[in-house]
């Protein structure tokens, strides 16, 4: 393990507000082929909240999708995880899975705190 500090180039464009428009724009421009899957998960959360008169729905979708765009805004990093995710699914050890699993971890909480998405649920 390097002790060198990490240098992660700057992400390409701001964090945008959590809010649906937001987001789905800049998936247009960060990943174009997630926004006809952000479009459909839209719909079901409206339809869920509708139905259930409730938000809960709608905001779980906003987290997810604000979390997905932070990751997104740093290519390396995107990457990284999808690697990390792939290769999660091969582990041969529990000890390579819980490091896999800890530098996924690592990424995640990056983004939660650059989209401004509270961790654990009580923060």
């Amino acid at each position: 393990m390097s002790t060198a500090p990490e240098h992660a180039p700057e992400p390409t464009g701001p964090q945008p507000p959590a809010t649906a428009e937001d987001l789905r724009a800049a998936l247009a421009r960060l990943a174009p082929d997630a926004v006809p899957t952000f479009d459909a998960e839209r719909a079901t959360a409206a339809t869920r909240a509708r139905e259930q008169v409730n938000s809960a729905p709608m905001r779980r979708f906003l987290r997810q999708w604000a979390l997905y765009v932070a990751v997104e805004r740093h290519p390396g990093q995107a990457a990284r995880l999808r690697t990390l995710e792939d290769r999660a699914a091969h582990a041969a050890t529990p000890a390579e899975a819980a490091a896999i699993t800890a530098e996924i971890g690592h990424i995640l909480d990056q983004a939660a705190a650059e989209a401004g998405i509270p961790l654990g649920g009580a923060r």
